[in-house]
């Protein structure tokens, strides 16, 4: 089995906040990541997928391939963008590290499947300090 892995970058704004928690709450829990102003990050995206190694062309898969597949499906829906008010895929969810690898794996999974590999990993990074992985359920 080979492991490929595609990084990918975009800027987001968010905030961190429980519409049913009040604002002392919220900025108790999230501190300043819960601003009403909201906050932004240059995130990295890493998406490993495995596979056999084909015959034919050498690889697991196409990288043009996976990276179009990371571009329409996340990137140019999240770039730019404040990801509480202007994402559909992630309406209703709290906006942490771990619920956006958790919805960009849902995003993609299926569309891995179609080039003939298999989703291991998506990791977001947030600052160089801080990146959660995700390795689905």
């Amino acid at each position: 089995m080979v492991y490929v892995t595609r990084r990918e970058r975009f800027n987001a704004a968010h905030r961190l906040f429980r519409n049913d928690w009040s604002d002392e709450t919220n900025n108790e829990i999230f501190g300043k990541c819960s601003n009403p102003n909201w906050h932004g990050h240059n995130y990295e995206l890493h998406v490993t997928v495995r596979g056999k190694v084909s015959t034919e062309t050498g690889f697991v898969v196409n990288l043009k391939d996976l990276s179009r597949i990371l571009k329409t499906k996340i990137v140019d829906k999240v770039d730019h963008k404040n990801l509480n008010l202007e994402v559909e895929f992630l309406k209703g969810m709290i906006i942490s590290s771990e619920n956006l690898a958790k919805a960009f794996w849902r995003e993609i999974e299926h569309d891995i499947k179609l080039l003939g590999a298999e989703l291991h990993c998506v990791k977001v990074t947030e600052t160089e300090n801080n990146y959660v992985e995700y390795f689905g359920e």
